[in-house]
């Protein structure tokens, strides 16, 4: 390890935040490229990444000057990478348990619809988008009507991806609010 890292080391067991980030600095790429050429589809290598120094930080008192820092956050990476892929695991087996269960719940309630009653709730959708600001109802054209992909839309609205899916979805829960009033003012005549 050379003498700035070194020193940047001791700086940050002392406290110094702003010493840990040059250690980031200097480590970060080749945590970040171990990562991605590791992690699982569905995997965010970026957040793993994140955790990785989030937790060298928090650990740093740990670490013996005079040993190989690269090695210790590594090792730090590796359990973090481990810590990912169970989580994945997890989220699988949760979805392959229960997503079907709901799936087919909900198909079962959509193919309960009378079909005269389909074009009276396409009206009520069509109704409850103009409802919508203008900015919501173009973010569902570019998405939906258009089939827009998310990065592109991101781009070109200057926002991140994870922007546009929030945006998106509170759109989609406003819509899902709004049809089932429509719906139960119906019913109550």
């Amino acid at each position: 390890m050379s003498r700035n890292l070194d020193r940047s080391v001791r700086k940050a067991q002392a406290g110094d935040v702003e010493a840990f980030g040059e250690i980031v600095a200097e480590h970060e790429r080749s945590i970040r490229a171990w990562l991605i050429s590791r992690c699982p589809p569905g995997g965010d290598a970026d957040d793993v990444a994140q955790k990785v120094f989030i937790q060298a930080f928090r650990r740093l008192e740990e670490f013996e000057a005079g040993t190989d820092l690269k090695a210790w956050l590594f090792a730090i990476a590796k359990f973090q990478l481990m810590a990912e892929c169970t989580r994945l695991r997890r989220q699988a087996d949760y979805h392959s348990r229960y997503v079907p269960v709901a799936l087919s719940a909900q198909l079962e309630q959509r193919i309960s619809v009378e079909p005269a009653e389909v074009p009276r709730e396409l009206e009520d959708l069509r109704e409850c988008v103009r409802q919508l600001d203008q900015r919501g109802r173009e973010l569902l054209g570019l998405r939906y009507s258009s089939e827009t992909p998310l990065a592109e839309i991101a781009e070109s609205t200057g926002r991140s991806v994870g922007a546009i899916k929030k945006h998106l979805y509170v759109l989609r829960q406003k819509l899902q609010e709004c049809i089932k009033q429509k719906v139960a003012a119906r019913a109550s005549l």
